[in-house]
């Protein structure tokens, strides 16, 4: 019998050695990678060495640099663009409430016959918020007055089967618009009048926006009793609203410089202050008697 070559003559055996392994079928070009058993590299180290390769790189660095420059100076233009239209500390004092203020407030257009004092109060010749001051305008009422009277013209319309989209743009469109003619015209006025007031822009829109509770009061009115109740709810707001108007713009914004003025500015101060309250009931029904039939 024949005999493999790795065993003696006399049939006993010999430990084979052991074969090399055989070479792989790819190099390793890595170079700087950790590998794991198996050839795999190690997790996170092509993270780490392309963060390290690009932190190395002054190029990058420089690129990154003007690219944070490039960023800072844009905000700081369209904080500069902005503050030009819109001053945003003068913004957020409109919008400084609080639950306890919009009742109160909401209660005082409805009722403001009681109210008693109508000045602004003043803290180092600085107003109140409207938190601590209940004379003092807000934006915030007007704001969710809108909102709420544009669902409340959708909800009119649906039940009157009228609804549309184009409506209901038509029916909040018309109600900007009617607020922003009556804000230009009562800065015309004032600019006319020569009043010399801390009446602003955001005063006069709070004014004029306070319409809107009136407005949704009316529609409410009107879907659950009828045009008979329409309106009486018509009546009562419109003349709430046009006391409020009167007494708000005569002390918190025209009353200190009307004294002791002369006669025909005093005149003219009066004459627009109550143009603006008498103007009030035509928008509020040119807005809504349509909403209820």
């Amino acid at each position: 019998m024949a005999y493999h070559s790795g065993y003696g003559a006399h049939g006993s055996k010999h430990r084979a050695r052991a074969a090399p392994d055989p070479p792989p079928l790819f190099e390793d070009t890595s170079g700087g990678y950790s590998s794991q058993p198996g050839g795999y590299p190690a997790p996170g180290a092509d993270v780490a060495f392309s963060v390290n390769h690009l932190l190395g790189d002054p190029m990058a660095n420089v690129a990154m640099a003007y690219g944070s420059s490039i960023a800072s100076h844009g905000k700081d233009m369209v904080h500069k663009e902005l503050h030009r239209f819109v001053s945003v500390n003068k913004l957020k004092y409109f919008f400084a409430v609080d639950s306890a203020y919009v009742a109160k407030k909401l209660g005082l257009l409805v009722f403001p016959y009681t109210h008693q004092n109508w000045e602004v109060q003043y803290s180092r010749d600085v107003p109140l918020p409207p938190r601590q001051d209940l004379n003092a305008p807000d934006l915030y009422i007007p704001t969710m007055a809108f909102i709420t009277y544009v669902l409340l013209a959708g909800m009119a319309l649906g039940i009157q089967k009228r609804f549309s989209p184009e409506v209901l743009g038509l029916c909040a469109s018309t109600a900007l618009v009617w607020v922003v003619m009556e804000v230009l015209a009562l800065l015309l006025g004032l600019y006319l009048a020569t009043v010399r007031s801390d009446l602003s822009t955001f005063h006069l829109l709070a004014y004029s926006g306070y319409k809107y509770v009136g407005m949704i009061l009316s529609v409410l009115t009107g879907l659950l009793f009828g045009s008979d109740g329409y309106y009486v709810a018509l009546a009562w707001t419109s003349s709430a609203l046009m006391y409020f108007i009167v007494r708000s713009l005569r002390t918190a914004a025209l009353g200190p410089d009307s004294v002791g003025g002369p006669v025909p500015r005093q005149r003219l101060q009066l004459y627009l202050t109550l143009g603006a309250a008498a103007f009030q009931p035509l928008i509020i029904y040119w807005l809504t008697f349509h909403l209820v039939r």
